[in-house]
Formats: C-alpha cells, sequence, structure tokens
C-alpha cells in the first residue's frame, strides 16, 4: 500500500514524524507537543493548527521549508565542471 505524501490533508503527524524527522522541530519551536504524542496517529497537520490556534498554510510552509533544506544539495554534472579540459 502507498504512503499518502506531505500534502495529502489524511496525512496522520505519526507517519510525517517517521518518514520526515526534520519536521519535529517546526512543531518543538512552537512548543506543540506532537513528537511523540499518542494521538499523533491519529491527527494530522490540519488537527494540530486548531489545536494550537496556528494559520495552517503559513505552518504547512515552515514544515516544508524544514524539509527541503534536509534536502542533499544533487552534485554539479561533470558537464558544467571548468577544469583543464576546458581550456
Amino acid at each position: 500500500m502507498r504512503r499518502p505524501d506531505f500534502d495529502d490533508p489524511d496525512l496522520p503527524l505519526s507517519d510525517l514524524f517517521a518518514r520526515r524527522p526534520e519536521t519535529a522541530v517546526a512543531f518543538l519551536d512552537r512548543r506543540m507537543l506532537c513528537p511523540g504524542c499518542p494521538i499523533a496517529p491519529f491527527h494530522t497537520i490540519a488537527d494540530a493548527c486548531v489545536e494550537y490556534s496556528l494559520e495552517e498554510a503559513a505552518f504547512r510552509e515552515d514544515v516544508k521549508s524544514r524539509i527541503a533544506a534536509s534536502e542533499p544539495v544533487s552534485p554539479v554534472p561533470r558537464s558544467a565542471r571548468r577544469g583543464r579540459a576546458d581550456r
């Protein structure tokens, strides 16, 4: 069975934290207790935003930025590198 992606509104927080542990920092920075909460398998980002009176779109953007920041930077292809062969 395919796992839902980050933009899926039904993505349980426990799945988010399991697949993307770096996202927990966005919650903890706001003193949200969602990481490690026994209700995390049943709550979504939307649920957490309601519980903590947060604007969901802005919070999602913060979580997405944490995911993007943790993505590895792809190396520069050899063809794009400057070296002695270019001279």
